[in-house]
């Protein structure tokens, strides 16, 4: 039994070829997929940690105080504060923005 020269010369070298592409594909998709970048965060500017800072200030957290053993508490309270006075604004917004009407412009 003989074998085809056309198949020695193109359906082999093809099915190799064909072969060698998918696996290499699937190579890079696979590559493509471990190596998604994380979402973009946004960098904070020196005048929103200066706000930041100056809204702590005011809920009672004192930064010059230094390392006096309550540290992690009395900012973890002056956040708390601040974060609920964040919520209570954003709260009174939108329960009055809701409730807008549209007036005509003159």
């Amino acid at each position: 039994m003989r074998s085809h020269p056309i198949a020695r010369c193109v359906v082999l070298p093809l099915r190799n070829f064909v072969i060698a592409g998918t696996m290499l594909m699937a190579g890079t998709v696979s590559v493509g997929a471990q190596t998604m970048p994380e979402p973009a965060t946004h960098q904070r500017t020196r005048a929103e940690v200066m706000h930041e800072l100056e809204e702590l200030e005011a809920a009672g957290y004192n930064p010059s105080q230094g390392d006096d053993g309550s540290y992690p508490a009395d900012i973890q309270a002056a956040e708390e504060k601040v974060a609920a006075k964040h919520r209570a604004e954003r709260d009174a917004v939108t329960s009055t923005g809701g409730n807008r009407q549209a007036t005509p412009s003159p």
